[in-house]
């Protein structure tokens, strides 16, 4: 069956990849006309998002890499940010 909840609901919610890792806080939902496009996670403190990107405030996730949404919302490990320092 499948169980609906309001966008509203997900605000402040953890988010967890599927490898088990907190990512970060549900800070807002980004809305088309008809759909959702996308999710701004934040980067709270012992996040492994905050570890990652340092100072940024936080990422903006597709819809298409969300696997679920319940109690916590849970991504796909692909859309963990990756940066190559080039050394000079």
């Amino acid at each position: 069956m499948l169980k609906m909840k309001r966008i509203s609901e997900t605000y402040d919610m953890r988010v967890f990849t599927d490898a088990g890792d907190y990512f970060g806080d549900v800070e807002e939902s980004i809305l088309t006309q008809t759909k959702i496009f996308g999710w701004k996670v934040r980067a709270t403190k012992n996040s492994f998002l905050n570890k990652v990107l340092g100072s940024a405030k936080g990422v903006i996730v597709p819809h298409q890499l969300v696997k679920s949404i319940g109690d916590i919302m849970i991504i796909s490990k692909t859309a963990i940010p990756s940066y190559k320092h080039d050394e000079e």
